[in-house]
């Protein structure tokens, strides 16, 4: 996972109506339901079937730190499927998303106006078709290169062309990125 497909995550898990399990055990209750079986919960986090039979009897309570964490990230990526769903299928056809990044920001335009990149931070607002696409594209399994072209394209048009009434022949270069956040 990316920048950008990590942020998409987030800003659709900040949708959730109810607060995931915090405690291991629970959090490990939570993904034998999922996945049905504790074979494919250790499977997935690289511990063994006991292990996770333990976690389910609180029979161990504090896992060690890089487990804590997958176990986590997977019980974040599983909550509440249907909010989640419903979250970005809201942004994709009427509220949009909002971007917020610091990153170097070139351009390529007319003679005379100046074209060095520099270190922005924006803030903006993209319409449901970016976000739309956004989704779509991680979705289908897009590399952080792609999601970083689609949002860079809604920044021109959206930001620096303001939807057409300046800049005309402006193309943006989106690089150096030090942090994103969407939010919906």
């Amino acid at each position: 996972m990316g920048m950008f497909d990590d942020s998409l995550d987030k800003a659709v898990a900040n949708k959730t109506t109810r607060p995931a399990p915090k405690s291991a055990p629970a959090q490990m209750r939570y993904l034998v339901k999922q996945l049905k079986g504790t074979r494919p919960v250790a499977e997935l986090l690289g511990v063994s079937q006991r292990t996770v039979e333990r976690y389910v009897k609180d029979q161990i309570k504090r896992p060690r730190p890089e487990l804590a964490a997958r176990l986590a990230e997977e019980v974040r990526r599983r909550w509440q499927p249907r909010v989640r769903e419903r979250a970005r299928k809201q942004a994709a056809t009427s509220t949009g998303i909002v971007i917020e990044t610091r990153a170097r920001f070139g351009f390529t335009a007319a003679p005379g106006s100046t074209d060095d990149a520099r270190i922005r931070l924006v803030t903006h607002h993209l319409p449901p078709a970016y976000a739309a696409r956004l989704f779509d594209a991680q979705t289908h399994g897009a590399t952080d290169q792609e999601l970083r072209a689609i949002a860079a394209e809604g920044l021109q048009e959206e930001y620096f062309k303001d939807r057409g009434r300046r800049a005309a022949g402006l193309s943006v270069e989106f690089t150096d990125i030090d942090y994103v956040e969407f939010d919906i």
